[in-house]
């Protein structure tokens, strides 16, 4: 283990970086409004509510999306996130497991809220990935998003300012 002194506290790279995480969260929370505005008419909302409940409908989902990708990645940093994302193994292992565990989620909540709550509805506009029966939209939401993500908080960090 490694010891490199950042400002006057001393960091280990075996340590999970703050930075890291804001920066993924950077990434990801306004992706994540403008995806779910993006993607709207692919629902039926877009031809069925008003501006209001169309604009309330972008903001609750992106909200669950937040939590959504803050539990995946929660849940992924517990298992293996041991040095991300300053090393190679725990960079890759906690993007696949959270990708897994955000997808995941988001294909059972898909299901829930179309097939049994009957919550919402997909427009005609949307495709359905056949085995999994499942919109195109929201499952390269959360594949591109959070890679995107990732890929920003690994960048290389810049020594701050004394």
């Amino acid at each position: 283990m490694s010891l490199a002194a950042v400002g006057s506290r001393p960091r280990y790279e075996a340590d999970i970086s703050l930075e890291a995480l804001r920066r993924y969260f950077a990434v990801i929370i306004p992706a994540n409004l403008v995806w779910e505005f993006a993607h709207m008419p692919l629902y039926t909302i877009w031809n069925d509510g008003s501006w209001g409940e169309i604009v309330f409908a972008a903001l609750h989902c992106t909200g669950g999306d937040i939590l959504i990708a803050m539990s995946a990645l929660m849940l992924a940093l517990m298992l293996t996130g041991h040095g991300w994302p300053h090393v190679q193994p725990a960079r890759r292992r906690v993007m696949i497991l959270a990708v897994v565990f955000g997808l995941g989620y988001t294909l059972f909540s898909e299901w829930l809220n179309i097939v049994i709550r009957a919550a919402w509805a997909y427009s005609d506009l949307m495709p359905i990935i056949p085995v999994l029966d499942a919109g195109l939209s929201p499952v390269l939401q959360w594949i591109v998003i959070p890679m995107a993500g990732f890929w920003w908080a690994a960048r290389p960090f810049r020594p701050k300012a004394a």
